[in-house]
This record gives C-alpha cells, sequence and structure tokens, in this order.
C-alpha cells in the first residue's frame, strides 16, 4: 500500500517538472495548431470541434489534481519550514497553528498586523531624523496593546485547535 502514494507521487512531481517547461507549452500550442490547420480537411465538423474540446477537457480535468498534490506538498513543506523558523525564533509559538484558525480570526489578526505596520510607518514618517524605534512613549503604549490584543487572539486559536496546547509547542 506504501508504494502506491510513492509512485503517485513520483509521477505527480515528474509530470509536474516536465509540463512546466516551455517545451509542454510549444507542444500544448502545436497541437492547437494542428488541429485548427486540420478545419477545412474535416469540414469544421462537429466531431472535429468534439475532438479538441474532448482533449482539452481531460487534460484539466487530469491537471487538476495533479497541480494540486503538488501545491499540497508545497504548502505542507513550507509549512514545516515557517514553524521552524518561529520555533527557532522569540515569534509567537501561537502562530504556529495559525492554519487552523477560522477566518474571522485570520482576517482580525491580519487587520491588527495592518495597524502595527501603520504605526511604524507613521512613526518613521513623523520622526525621519531619529527612525523606527525611537517613537513617543505613548505610541509605545500602543503597540504593546496591540501586541497583547494579538496574543490573546493566538491564545484563544491555541485553546480551540485540534492539539489543546494554548498555543505552545515543545522548543
Amino acid at each position: 500500500m506504501s508504494a502506491k502514494p510513492s509512485l503517485f507521487r513520483r509521477f505527480a512531481e515528474a509530470t509536474s517538472r516536465y509540463t512546466g517547461r516551455p517545451a509542454a507549452f510549444l507542444l500544448a500550442v502545436a497541437v492547437v495548431v494542428v488541429w485548427a490547420l486540420s478545419g477545412p480537411l474535416f469540414h469544421y465538423g462537429d466531431t472535429w470541434q468534439l475532438v479538441i474540446n474532448t482533449g482539452t477537457t481531460i487534460v484539466t480535468f487530469l491537471m487538476v489534481f495533479l497541480i494540486q498534490n503538488t501545491q499540497n506538498r508545497d504548502s505542507a513543506a513550507l509549512q514545516i519550514k515557517l514553524d521552524e523558523l518561529i520555533r527557532a525564533t522569540e515569534a509567537r509559538n501561537g502562530l504556529l497553528d495559525l492554519e487552523n484558525a477560522d477566518e474571522e480570526t485570520l482576517e482580525r489578526l491580519r487587520g491588527a498586523y495592518r495597524k502595527l505596520a501603520h504605526r511604524r510607518q507613521d512613526e518613521a514618517a513623523s520622526e525621519p531624523d531619529r527612525g523606527v524605534g525611537s517613537g513617543h512613549e505613548d505610541q509605545a503604549e500602543e503597540a504593546c496593546e496591540e501586541v497583547e490584543e494579538i496574543d490573546r487572539e493566538l491564545a484563544q486559536i491555541g485553546k480551540s485547535g485540534p492539539s489543546g496546547d494554548g498555543g505552545k509547542r515543545p522548543s
């Protein structure tokens, strides 16, 4: 049973590699050109049209699954790499399970991070000589409150996530 997923994975990887090359695109263009040029020979009949429609539908249908397989694998690998970066740095461990959050929570977190980014930009624009990080105490306090809000959101995600560990993972 374990050989089948490996065989499919290798097939999907090879197909993905070859269909992403310029030669594969040129082959597809050549097929369309040959089909178009053969139109007069077949009097542009229904069968002539059915050939290209059926062929492209079948190829598209199969490619959707191969592309999804490749994307799932790439996303999983990228997620593991990001998780390791978060784990290895002083970033919030609650971010490790963020892919399990619902859309509303993600949007709220995205908004909170946007606010932090805008504050930093405003701070840098208002104090170009002193640079970022040398802002007023009230701006620093607002940023801290925003971070605390984000921490609360992340704690909620950890409590509702599949691991139930409060968003913490062992280091």
